[in-house]
Formats: C-alpha cells, sequence, structure tokens
C-alpha cells in the first residue's frame, strides 16, 4: 500500500457545487453524484492541482491536524466513476445510453429563457379565468365516451394518453439537455402505476434554478396543453378530441400532485427542503419502524441526518403510508370492480359471440388490458425481482433457524 502513495491521480471533467456545509461533485454521464465534507473537498483540489497521494496526505495532516486515508478515499471516488487514472491504472469513461442524443445543448438553449417561462404560465392562467366566467369550456367525463365503439375509444384513449406522456417526459428531457444534462426516457413503474420517467440525475449539479425548471417543466407543458385546450373550446373549436385531451391532462395534473411517489413535485419538495435522499430515507426509516417488534435493536437509519432533515423525513413517511394504502386500495377496486368485470366479460364475447365485430371488439380489449398488465408485471420485476428473491433467501434462513 505505501508504495502506491507518490502516484498521481487525474480527474474526468467533474462538476462541483456548494450546498450547504458540504460539495456536490460528479460529472455527467454517470448517475453517481456525490456529497463530499470541506477537507474531501480540499483533498480533490490537492489531487487536481497535481499533488501525489502522500503529498495530499501530508498537506491535509498539516492543515487540519487529520490523518485522512487519501489512498481510500480516491479508491471511492474511482468506483463513483470520477477519477480518470491512478498513477498508470486507467478508468475511461464508459458512454450510458442517452435519449436523443443529436440534440445539443445550444439547440435548446431557449428553453431557459425566463420569458419563456412567463408566457407557459399566462395560458393555463388565462384559460382558468375564461372557465370561471364560462364554465362549458370545463369538459366532463362522459367527454372520454366519445364514440359509442368501445374498442376505438379505448385505443385512442390509449394513444392520447401516451403522445402527452411523450411530451411531458421530452419536456424534462430538452430542458436537462439546456442546462447541459444528457438523460435518458425509460418505461417504469410506480406503485400500481405504469409510467415513463426522465432520468437526470445531472440536473443535481446544476443551480436551483436549472433544477426547479427542470422538475418543473412537465407540468408545466401539461398547463399549456390544458390551457390551450379551453381557450380553443371557448373560442368555438367542437373538435372531438379537444375535451378527451383536457380530461386525461386534468387526471395528469392531480396525479402530478401525489407526492408520496415521486413524481415532479415530489422532486421539488425534495429540492425545497434540502433533502437530498428524501425517499430513499424514508424507505429505510420505514423498515426500521417495521422491524422493531422483530429484533430487539438496530441502528437508526436517520442517525446521520440534520435534526430539521430528520423532521422531513418523519413527516414525510407518515404521507407516504397514507398514501400508499389509499392509492393501493383504489387501485384494487378499479381492479376488482372495473378492469377484471370488463376482461371477463371481453372473454365471454369473444367465446360466445356470434357477431363477427362483437367478437373482434373484445379481441382488441383482452389484447389491449393483458398487455398493458403484462408490460407492468414485466417493468416491476425487473425493478424488484432481486429484491424479492433475496427476501425470499432471508425467509428460508430464518424458517431453517426457527
Amino acid at each position: 500500500m505505501t508504495g502506491h502513495q507518490g502516484v498521481p491521480v487525474s480527474f474526468h471533467a467533474l462538476e462541483i457545487r456548494p450546498d450547504r456545509d458540504e460539495w456536490i461533485v460528479g460529472r455527467q454521464g454517470t448517475d453517481n453524484i456525490i456529497a463530499l465534507p470541506a477537507i474531501g473537498m480540499d483533498a480533490v483540489r490537492l489531487l487536481t492541482a497535481g499533488h501525489t497521494v502522500e503529498e495530499t496526505r501530508s498537506s491535509l495532516r498539516a492543515d487540519t491536524g487529520r490523518d485522512v486515508d487519501v489512498w481510500a478515499f480516491v479508491e471511492g471516488l474511482a468506483s463513483a466513476g470520477l477519477v480518470a487514472s491512478i498513477g498508470e491504472r486507467q478508468f475511461p469513461v464508459v458512454p450510458t445510453a442517452v435519449s436523443l442524443p443529436w440534440v445539443q445543448p445550444r439547440h435548446v438553449r431557449w428553453l431557459m429563457n425566463p420569458v419563456l417561462h412567463a408566457f407557459l404560465l399566462l395560458v393555463p392562467v388565462v384559460a382558468l379565468m375564461v372557465a370561471v366566467v364560462r364554465p362549458d369550456v370545463l369538459p366532463s367525463w362522459d367527454s372520454l365516451l366519445w364514440t359509442e365503439y368501445g374498442t376505438f375509444t379505448v385505443v385512442v384513449q390509449c394513444v392520447v394518453g401516451w403522445c402527452l406522456i411523450a411530451l411531458h417526459e421530452a419536456a424534462h428531457l430538452l430542458t436537462a439537455r439546456a442546462a447541459g444534462v444528457f438523460g435518458r426516457i425509460r418505461l417504469g413503474t410506480r406503485l400500481q402505476f405504469l409510467v415513463a420517467q426522465t432520468e437526470v440525475s445531472g440536473i443535481w449539479l446544476k443551480g436551483r434554478r436549472e433544477r426547479l425548471t427542470v422538475y418543473l417543466s412537465g407540468i408545466a407543458l401539461d398547463g399549456v396543453i390544458f390551457g390551450g385546450c379551453l381557450l380553443a373550446r371557448g373560442g368555438g373549436a367542437d373538435w372531438p378530441l379537444l375535451p378527451v385531451i383536457a380530461v386525461t391532462l386534468f387526471l395528469t395534473l392531480t396525479t402530478q400532485c401525489l407526492v408520496f411517489m415521486r413524481t415532479d413535485l415530489y422532486f421539488v419538495i425534495q429540492d425545497l427542503t434540502g433533502c437530498r435522499n428524501l425517499f430513499s430515507d424514508t424507505v429505510r426509516y420505514l423498515r426500521h419502524v417495521a422491524a422493531q417488534p422483530f429484533r430487539r435493536s438496530t441502528s437508526h437509519p436517520l442517525r446521520a441526518l440534520q435534526t430539521r432533515e430528520r423532521h422531513f423525513v418523519k413527516t414525510y413517511a407518515v404521507t407516504v403510508v397514507a398514501g400508499s394504502v389509499a392509492c393501493l386500495a383504489i387501485g384494487f377496486r378499479l381492479l376488482t370492480e372495473v378492469t377484471w368485470p370488463l376482461l371477463h366479460r371481453s372473454l365471454v364475447h369473444l367465446l360466445d359471440g356470434s357477431d363477427w365485430w362483437i367478437r373482434l371488439d373484445a379481441l382488441a380489449t383482452v389484447l389491449i388490458l393483458a398487455g398493458l398488465q403484462l408490460l407492468w408485471a414485466c417493468l416491476w420485476w425487473k425493478r424488484h425481482g432481486e429484491r424479492v428473491r433475496r427476501m425470499r433467501w432471508l425467509a428460508d434462513k430464518w424458517c431453517r433457524n426457527y
């Protein structure tokens, strides 16, 4: 180990910003964003200036009186993908998949213009003012049943819904790109919901204005389209899809308020409260609480957090439990009272129906419902399968011991 202390260290292109009494350090193209204390940041500066590991250790000891294991520190930074080389050892950049890689920040820089943001805010505000004066511009729930053909209604609703989702996620992706952050869009699950989500971890390295702009960009675009639909109806437009789009967006905007899941507003709350890992810390805290009746003692997962952050985590934990229980209960009721009966009715029509159109309609309904459920199950297992296998292993081990 001693023979390695005199080697120089070089870093990839790092981005650094202060955050309270720590420093947020990372590089674009990796999901590993770390927080360093002041002494860690001093070590990075010394190493970047050309000091070797041993020289950095000696300098820190002279300045702070603390003997820092700089070698272990550097190895940790290397495992986080921040180090380019340690002596002769090279750590090349592993390219990560990004969505729309041909779009460069200079192409979409205008998306960060405050004048544009003011205009986007103005559209839904004016639309809501019009709706107050003329309530008839607001669509009803019956607007979703705009045709007597069930299959056509479901297909069009799916197409409209996924087009709006694509626009929502593109807003996140492109505003992040305007801030110099390359991200990717992928499918995922939140509780019983099948969702699309944009991964832009690198935005955490940017300033608060850029972060909040990216978090709120999807909601802003939804609000503009929703407001545009209301204004168009107020102007006399009578297109059948306008109320369908408006109702779909109303549901989407309502869903964003479910902050017990990691919605856009959740990230806004996390940023404004200064909690870096609000959901993860909450999950660890809830597991700790749930484990108390089954074992004598365990280390408290919030011990390392500041008092203010612990308070937010505990408050948010109540929201997570209450919201998740309510959401799962509603989802189970919809599954048993809507989805399963609809699937059963479609299967009956498919097997016993004499009219070819009814059988075709039933087949399409079965394929759509079964396909969506299968897609959700596959994505859920991809995310949680390893945890389920680990829990089964622990359960088997506990059963053998007792």
